[in-house]
Parts: C-alpha cells; structure tokens; sequence
C-alpha cells in the first residue's frame, strides 16, 4: 500500500472527506457505494464492485434473484442441466 500524504480529521459522526483529487483519480462518484475492509490493522476504502455469490469473481458479474452470479458460473450450471 502507498502513503499518499493526506491527513483528514474524522467529525463526531466517524465520517472523513476523501480529497477531490482521490475521488477523481478512483472515480468514486457521489452516492455510489464504497466497501470497508478490514486487513491486519488497515481499514482500507474500495469502490463497492458485487462478486459473484460462487466464486467471488467481479469479472461479468449479473444479479439474479436479489444475488450476483458471473457468466462463468451461469455457464457451468447450464452444463448440468
């Protein structure tokens, strides 16, 4: 991971604002989700991409009945039928 220098103070509500230039630069948009995670003693901010309920896999991911399924795994289920 690459420190990126900026230091932002968290308000009351446990919220920090994200420089412009990050946002841009990620293309993190208003409104859009952001996922948290938790790795060792980092938190660390990713753009929310959903992953297939089988494999995990954001490649060509689809939602299906309220899950997400990529064309892979529709593919290998169609082959069972």
């Amino acid at each position: 991971m690459k420190p990126v220098g900026v230091v932002r103070k968290m308000d009351q509500l446990g919220r920090i604002v994200l420089p412009k230039s990050l946002r841009k630069r990620y293309e993190m948009n208003e409104g859009e989700p952001v996922e948290i995670l938790v790795q060792g003693d980092h938190i660390i901010l990713e753009k929310y991409r959903p992953k297939c309920s089988f494999c995990s896999s954001v490649e060509n991911v689809m939602e299906f009945n309220e899950r997400y399924i990529c064309k892979s795994c529709i593919d290998e289920v169609q082959s069972f039928v």
